[in-house]
């Protein structure tokens, strides 16, 4: 059998997708939103069918159970389609975890002493990973970190000018996210392109509610734009992105805010939504057009800091061969990858515009035939990759 349960857990939400590996071929999938509300939605996929459903999802027990609900009613179901392993997102790996992992106790308890370093996510996946160890104690579980892709990162990339002894006490330095996508993504732009992997100098964007750029030189990160948390870098859909620290000192001495509150208005109360009142980035460039000023200025802005990374990631490539959209925003957004390209053919990037405004359809090319950098859409899928690399680590457990 070669059939894995991907669980990608998080804060307020559960994904998962069982896939025959055989094929890489998706056999069922679902979502399950707004985890400890009043009412919550329940989603599951088959090839022919879609079921959904309004109810209490009180906390990730409760998420598992429905996901559990779902197999059973409306199929495949688990006594029939049984997994040989189960894959977990987990996004904070640290300098602990290099590769993908199996979970027992030890690295159960690793990924909870991490969850400082990532307070919305870490929490939420580890909730994911006990629910399922319970209900498939004797099949391996399997972490695949957002962290592992970009431990290639150098020093000088990766390290804070702190007090040294300070961050070596805490902890403190760049270890980024969405690596999983990243490297997917990279991998499959490779692929379309008839190009080496290891010859490919490529930045991608992965912009969605959150977001954040890679450099990927030849299958190895460089530089990303989240940091030690996943609040560095980009304008995201609640999140600053790069903001000067010393403005918490400025609020909690003048407005008195407590390093909770602080922590609440990074995270969840700025970025679009901070400037706009919507983190929908739909919302924001109708607003815009519509001749919103606020919303003009949040697009601005959220440009702005694309355009910036993919600067700083192209000379630290010393060029690129291609540029890759993903994610909600990247592979969607017509404007947002229009404005990020815009006058950039002294870089040898050009965009066409007929292609880039075809409809999401798999991977595609929306640069002109003579631009001298390729940019692409690609869909991520970071589900794939994390079953690949939990069959793989596995490895003759997951095909028995």
């Amino acid at each position: 059998m070669t059939i894995v349960l991907v669980v990608n857990s998080g804060s307020s939400s559960l994904k998962y997708q069982l896939i025959d590996m055989a094929t890489e071929s998706t056999l069922a999938s679902g979502l399950i939103e707004r985890i400890g509300e009043s009412t919550g939605s329940v989603r599951h996929d088959r090839a022919d069918a879609r079921e959904e459903r309004e109810q209490t999802v009180a906390n990730h027990d409760d998420a598992f159970a429905a996901m559990l609900e779902n197999f059973a009613t409306f199929g495949p179901t688990l006594e029939s389609t049984p997994p040989a392993a189960v894959g977990h997102r987990v996004v904070q790996g640290a300098r602990r975890f290099f590769d993908a992992t199996v979970i027992d106790d030890d690295v159960e308890r690793n990924i909870e002493e991490l969850s400082p370093l990532a307070p919305l996510h870490n929490p939420a996946n580890l909730a994911g990973i006990r629910g399922a160890r319970r209900v498939f104690p004797n099949i391996p579980h399997v972490a695949v970190f957002d962290t592992a892709f970009h431990t290639t990162m150098s020093d000088a990339a990766s390290t804070y000018a702190l007090n040294r002894e300070v961050a070596e006490a805490n902890r403190v330095r760049k270890y980024g996210a969405h690596g999983t996508s990243h490297k997917f993504v990279s991998e499959a732009a490779a692929e379309f392109l008839g190009r080496p992997y290891d010859e490919l100098r490529t930045v991608v964007l992965h912009i969605g509610n959150g977001a954040s750029a890679c450099a990927v030189d030849g299958g190895r990160s460089i530089d990303t734009s989240m940091g030690m948390t996943p609040l560095e870098g980009l304008v995201m859909g609640t999140r600053t992105g790069d903001i000067d620290p010393a403005v918490l000192f400025h609020l909690h001495r003048k407005a008195g805010y407590t390093v909770d509150e602080l922590d609440d208005l990074l995270n969840r109360k700025s970025g679009l939504y901070g400037l706009t009142g919507t983190n929908d980035v739909r919302d924001v460039t109708q607003r815009a057009a519509a001749g919103d000023a606020r919303a003009q200025l949040a697009l601005d802005v959220y440009v702005h800091r694309l355009r910036h990374y993919l600067g700083s990631y192209l000379v630290q490539l010393g060029g690129g061969d291609a540029i890759v959209f993903t994610a909600g925003v990247g592979e969607n957004s017509v404007e947002v990858r229009r404005r990020t390209l815009e006058g950039l053919e002294w870089l040898g990037v050009e965009i066409d515009a007929e292609r880039n405004q075809l409809p999401n359809d798999g991977i595609r090319v929306i640069s002109t035939d003579a631009s001298r950098v390729t940019v692409l859409v690609v869909p991520t899928n970071e589900e794939i990759e994390i079953a690949r690399q939990t069959l793989a680590t596995t490895g003759a457990s997951a095909a028995e």
